[in-house]
């Protein structure tokens, strides 16, 4: 979590994303590739806006849509989850199987915190057993605000809004 990917890592998003696009008959393109090398190497919660942003950083011809529609075939491929955060803004984040991690996300100034538990996920097993399901997956969002009121205010104001991610 937040930790940079190293570059096998990188090239093995790349290459599943490669077979996956092979086998629906989608076609590569330079674009592509740039926004989904920008957002494999992220990391956080991006909107579309977010990863715009960056991706033009590199190449400022890139458009809303190619951002768009890369963005849903990652997640059509099981590469990136939507998240939705009570706020109105979709954002997506790298899908890691083998590290979930549930949010607390301040509903002042939109911080959000990612963190593992492993007593909350022992109970959240022992529940599903109990009431007789299999859990296959599932998202834990925890809203509060920020004890320290005076730099979640300050955070607030200088965003204009709730809901943007804190850099990583």
């Amino acid at each position: 979590m937040g930790n940079p990917r190293k570059e096998e890592n990188i090239e093995t998003l790349h290459r599943t994303l490669q077979d996956y696009m092979a086998k629906q008959g989608l076609r590569s393109t330079s674009q592509r590739r740039l926004v989904t090398d920008v957002f494999f190497r992220s990391t956080g919660h991006l909107s579309i806006e977010d990863l715009l942003a960056k991706v033009r950083n590199q190449d400022a011809k890139v458009g809303y849509a190619t951002v768009y529609r890369t963005l849903r075939l990652l997640s059509e491929s099981d590469l990136a989850n939507v998240r939705h955060f009570d706020d109105g803004v979709t954002r997506y984040e790298l899908a890691d199987d083998q590290h979930h991690h549930d949010h607390l996300i301040c509903v002042t100034c939109g911080k959000i915190v990612e963190f593992e538990d492993d007593a909350i996920e022992l109970l959240q097993d022992r529940i599903a057993e109990r009431f007789g399901f299999t859990l296959l997956r599932h998202k834990h969002e925890l809203y509060g605000t920020c004890k320290d009121k005076e730099n979640c205010e300050r955070a607030a104001q200088q965003t204009g809004e709730p809901g943007s991610d804190t850099p990583s």
